[in-house]
């Protein structure tokens, strides 16, 4: 009696232990839930002023996340995040200069920072020629979160900042 009870506790815990394994997100994985989060309408302004509007839109059965940038002018911009496994979140940013960079995500120990950085793009010439270069994306709360965009030509840095809250 004491060897079953003992079998049917070690088969519980094991059970527990798979379970507790089975359910744990990577940190890419919780990003990518914290994106899937933000879908509808997003108002804010540009630096200099002008109203500026983005929307979030889970698509493809949940398996990609379409971000579009309006009001900025004729470069409306859409960025598009994506799992690539349960490790690795990435952005492709269709950018208003005719390319196509990617970005991998890096999350801070909190979860509330996401910090896009560049691996590749297509459509560029050489790494010198202007294209984003690093996106952060700081989630202050459900109905607020900041934009901060930083592109790069030929070694020379240009950030543009953006704070956005849900439209209700």
């Amino acid at each position: 009696m004491t060897k079953s009870i003992a079998t049917l506790s070690l088969m519980l815990l094991i059970t527990a232990f798979t379970a507790t394994i089975a359910v744990a997100q990577t940190n890419a994985q919780k990003a990518f839930d914290a994106i899937k989060s933000m879908p509808g309408s997003w108002e804010g302004t540009t630096p200099d002023g002008h109203p500026l509007q983005v929307t979030f839109k889970v698509v493809s059965g949940g398996s990609a996340v379409v971000s579009e940038i309006m009001g900025h002018g004729p470069e409306d911009m859409v960025s598009m995040f994506h799992l690539d496994g349960a490790d690795r979140l990435l952005m492709t940013h269709y950018c208003g200069a005719g390319n196509q960079p990617r970005m991998q995500a890096s999350v801070s120990p909190d979860g509330k920072t996401i910090t896009f950085s560049f691996v590749d793009a297509t459509n560029l010439k050489s790494a010198d020629d202007g294209h984003m270069y690093r996106m952060v994306l700081a989630l202050l709360d459900s109905n607020h979160h900041t934009e901060e965009w930083t592109f790069i030509d030929h070694g020379k840095e240009m950030k543009e900042s953006f704070d956005l809250r849900r439209k209700l």
